[in-house]
């Protein structure tokens, strides 16, 4: 059996995992859940944690995309400086074959502190590339293949699944999905907890049915890793 690289991103502002900590974050239990679960089954792989709603990277600024944008053999210390950060963070995801983000739903989108995550891996040369010249289109992504993404999100209302009442307003998953599939990374699963602003039989049973989903997706994962 060949060792497969998992990247566990949490994004949730609440530290601690519900069920466990009190006020704890849903989409932290179940990334929990679902690296464990992983590590049960494919005990060699290696997991690297990346804690962004507790560490948030820092946010792109002017000075950022200039360095950015100058090529490599031109950026001076101070170029490299600023980049130093996105470099890491984009080390762990070229190294990742599979991205398990916890991404709770804040004002309907992912939290400001994940979104700045992917502005740091979102880099020209890198990730993806760019040649004004080129014929047709003139992106393209730079992420090697196969890589997988699963988004483990929360939700307080409930109806954010497609065709649900409120799929229009669901913002989380798809900010995910179309920056990631711009790099490359074209395979995602998703999901989620609803009704926690409820907090009643119906936020267990979506809890319920969100750990059973979760278990069935890591065993499909991990017997075709």
């Amino acid at each position: 059996m060949s060792t497969r690289h998992v990247l566990h991103i949490d994004a949730s502002a609440r530290p601690g995992r519900s069920g466990t900590d009190p006020r704890g974050s849903h989409t932290r239990r179940l990334t929990h859940r679902f690296v464990a679960g992983w590590r049960t089954r494919r005990p060699a792989d290696a997991v690297t944690y990346r804690d962004v709603g507790q560490q948030p990277p820092s946010p792109v600024t002017a000075d950022w995309i200039a360095a950015a944008f100058t090529p490599p053999q031109r950026r001076d210390e101070a170029a490299r400086a600023r980049l130093a950060e996105s470099d890491g963070l984009v080390d762990e995801l070229l190294r990742a074959d599979l991205v398990v983000v916890g991404a709770p739903m804040y004002n309907f989108g992912m939290p400001a502190q994940l979104k700045a995550w992917i502005d740091n891996v979102v880099r020209v040369g890198l990730t993806f590339g760019f040649d004004r010249s080129r014929p047709g289109e003139p992106y393209w992504p730079m992420l090697p293949p196969g890589k997988r993404l699963v988004i483990l999100s929360a939700r307080g209302d409930h109806g954010y699944d497609p065709g649900g009442r409120l799929a229009a307003s669901n913002l989380v998953e798809r900010g995910i999905e179309v920056p990631l599939a711009y790099l490359g990374m074209t395979e995602s699963h998703a999901i989620a907890v609803e009704y926690d602003e409820f907090a009643d039989a119906r936020l267990a049973a979506s809890i319920a049915r969100a750990e059973a989903a979760v278990d069935r997706l890591v065993d499909r994962l991990a017997a075709t890793a």
